[in-house]
């Protein structure tokens, strides 16, 4: 894969949420290429543990929407809401009712459909953080 390299800000943080280690991997993995820092979770839980830490100020939660657990991608997407409204959040998945919650919960717009293009992941955050910034 071949990512332009700079165009992330300033080493923006962003948290991938996948429970699948090969996807989470691909992800990441593409992301960093694009110059962001990025933070890797498996689940809800580790994601709560990440943006619990003070220290690190996440910009961006890109997550699955099934995740194991009692909590899904859409109710850490609330959580987030609820307790980091500086962060964007980009929800992808498969699930058919999941256009219509995404679009409550996500910046312009409904959710990515999988499997996604990390191209099309990268290009969501760098418009959602501009827009972000903009705002």
């Amino acid at each position: 894969m071949t990512a332009e390299v700079n165009s992330a800000p300033a080493r923006e943080i962003v948290l991938v949420v996948e429970d699948e280690v090969l996807v989470r991997y691909v992800i990441s993995d593409y992301l960093r290429e694009c110059g962001y820092k990025v933070i890797e979770a498996s689940s809800a839980d580790e994601a709560f543990q990440v943006l619990q830490k003070a220290s690190i100020r996440v910009a961006v939660i890109f997550s699955n929407v099934q995740l194991p657990g009692a909590i899904d991608g859409f109710a850490l997407a609330k959580w987030v809401r609820a307790n980091h409204s500086e962060a964007g959040v980009i929800l992808a998945g498969t699930v058919s009712r999941a256009a219509d919650a995404a679009a409550e919960l996500c910046e312009k717009g409904p959710m990515l459909s999988r499997p996604y293009e990390p191209q099309a992941v990268a290009d969501r955050i760098k418009r959602l953080l501009a827009e972000r910034k903009r705002t």
